[in-house]
């Protein structure tokens, strides 16, 4: 089952408990995966993935204007959002990984680095923040 039908299939299941903030979230990123299909992307990981770096970025700048209502709904909706996100690399892993794609790239310096984010694209599929991946790849090669 695709993380949309699974989504639909969540906010049916809220509407009916009465939960109209959780439906109204489901809602609102079913619509965003609904949109991803339509200009042909249908990269449903990648879409949530947007959508759950935009909440807490959102979540980080109310909080910091002093809008703590509106902070907790974005900190909420991202947590809904991580939930149909794959599990997340532990940074052992992830740095294996790396090590890994350095070594198959023969990197050896920071100017190399898109060699190995691109190795590193298809291995990590979404288990990892790109911000994270590149900073391990930085590390790793040096920089």
């Amino acid at each position: 089952m695709s993380a949309a039908d699974q989504i639909r299939e969540d906010a049916q299941a809220a509407l009916k408990d009465g939960d109209r903030k959780r439906a109204s979230a489901l809602r609102m990123i079913q619509d965003v995966l609904q949109q991803e299909n339509k200009l042909g992307k249908g990269d449903e990981i990648g879409a949530l993935q947007r959508e759950r770096k935009k909440r807490m970025e959102a979540a980080e700048a109310f909080a910091d204007a002093g809008r703590y209502e509106q902070a907790e709904d974005e900190r909420f909706e991202a947590e809904l959002i991580t939930a149909y996100l794959p599990a997340q690399l532990s940074d052992e892993e992830l740095s294996a990984l790396v090590k890994e794609a350095i070594e198959q790239t023969g990197a050896s310096e920071p100017k190399q680095m898109g060699q190995v984010m691109g190795v590193l694209k298809e291995r990590v599929g979404g288990r990892a923040d790109g911000k994270r991946v590149s900073t391990e790849v930085r590390e790793q090669l040096g920089s």
